[in-house]
């Protein structure tokens, strides 16, 4: 799927990983609907990238927003033939901690929004992309997840955020060999450590620490990065019902 022919949701696209896409896409002649919580940072953002670019405020577990967002992306560009699920949360927290026990509450929200938000949003957008008409290679649909590393490395205190990634990781196959029937391909990316605002908040020396344990190169990622591989798995239309790690070759320590 080229440049110019590329209508994609991008799920919080209005920071980090996801504003890297909606920026990526929108710089080749694609066009994107930010879809995030925080409504100043996308629609600064939309703003700023002129009439290929609208941003709607969307909750990606309710199933009337998740729809809204998809018919409005639809009423603006014509189709929707990309997803890019972006949106997630972190959270730490030890089963048996220094305050007791793991909340249920916080490790039901973090697979809520990280699991089932992406799953709603494969699910509702899948159903639109059916009906697209397919490109000259076949395709009526792109589908692009983001996991972590710690789907396969989780630290002690990530039980909540491994355990949903680990979930995304785990039916990116299975809806890839049923939505394969309908022209629609699903890929997942597994990120390292990466730039984003989960590490804006640390001093610059932690930052350079965390990046320094990355084996090459010894930095943390930059989110263009994750953009120039979501781009290529677009074009490139073998890649399906894959995951690809995106990390420097690091492997998080305990913790």
């Amino acid at each position: 799927m080229n440049g110019k022919e590329i209508i994609a949701i991008v799920t919080g696209g209005a920071s980090g990983l996801g504003e890297a896409v909606v920026r990526s896409i929108v710089e080749n002649g694609g066009r994107a609907v930010i879809a995030d919580q925080d409504t100043e940072g996308g629609s600064k953002l939309a703003q700023s990238l002129g009439e290929a670019a609208l941003f709607k405020k969307t909750d990606v577990t309710s199933f009337e927003q998740a729809k809204e967002l998809i018919d409005q992306a639809c009423r603006a560009f014509g189709k929707v033939n990309v997803l890019v699920n972006c949106a997630g949360i972190a959270t730490g927290e030890k089963v048996i901690g220094k305050r007791g026990v793991h909340q249920l509450d916080s490790f039901s929200k973090v697979i809520e929004v990280n699991l089932i938000g992406t799953f709603n949003m494969i699910r509702l957008t899948a159903e639109q992309m059916q009906h697209n008409l397919p490109n000259e290679k076949g395709e009526c649909g792109v589908i692009v997840n983001t996991a972590s590393i710690a789907a396969y490395d989780g630290q002690i205190g990530q039980s909540a955020y491994s355990a949903s990634k680990s979930g995304v990781i785990g039916m990116t196959l299975p809806i890839s060999r049923e939505l394969a029937q309908h022209g629609i391909r699903v890929m997942t990316i597994a990120p390292g450590l990466f730039d984003t605002p989960m590490f804006s908040q640390l001093p610059e020396s932690a930052r350079d620490s965390l990046g320094k344990i990355t084996p090459f190169p010894k930095r943390l990622g930059m989110p263009v990065e994750f953009s120039q591989l979501v781009l290529t798995i677009l074009d490139n239309v073998m890649l399906n019902g894959e995951v690809i790690r995106l990390d420097g070759a690091v492997r998080m320590p305990i913790k």
